[in-house]
């Protein structure tokens, strides 16, 4: 007799003693979840769990949502938003549900300001619904001319921005 068939029948002789009978249902439930044993009903008790899973519980428990969502928008920025928007826009600050973005030229903050719809619905999206509700752009920074510790009054430079 083959091995692995004397093996197998010894096995199924020792389950029979056991008191285990397979049957075809079995078989079959086995088959279909890739011969994994059958999980119990979701219980929080001592069970493994993925650890994914255990973090969300964590972070929900202790109502550090917003916190995190709020360190997600500003680390995920440029898979939230795209490449093209992150070289140009970064966000600054993140209160309650509101997004402050600087843009690097005021073209790049006309064209965030009409994507807002479409941003916010990415973000609800992605984050979940109701974080980020506001996207404020902020117009580029204008260069400081002002050199030393003395400064003068007055207009300031004229033709630079003409």
């Amino acid at each position: 007799m083959d091995a692995a068939k004397a093996v197998l029948n010894r096995v199924r002789l020792a389950a029979a003693a056991r008191g285990d009978v397979r049957t075809r249902a079995n078989s079959r439930r086995r088959q279909s979840r890739g011969n994994r044993p059958v999980a119990a009903p979701q219980d929080f008790g001592r069970d493994p769990q993925g650890l994914g899973r255990v973090f969300d519980r964590f972070v929900a428990e202790r109502g550090w949502n917003s916190p995190v969502a709020v360190g997600s928008v500003i680390s995920r920025w440029d898979e939230l938003v795209g490449a093209d928007i992150a070289a140009h826009c970064r966000p600054e600050s993140f209160e309650d549900t509101t997004v402050q973005v600087r843009c690097d030229s005021t073209a790049w903050a006309t064209q965030l300001r009409l994507m807002n719809a479409a941003l916010l619905k990415r973000f609800g999206e992605k984050l979940g619904p109701g974080v980020v509700t506001k996207i404020q752009v902020l117009a580029p920074a204008a260069p400081n001319w002002r050199k030393g510790k003395r400064t003068v009054s007055g207009r300031g430079p004229r033709d630079t921005y003409g």
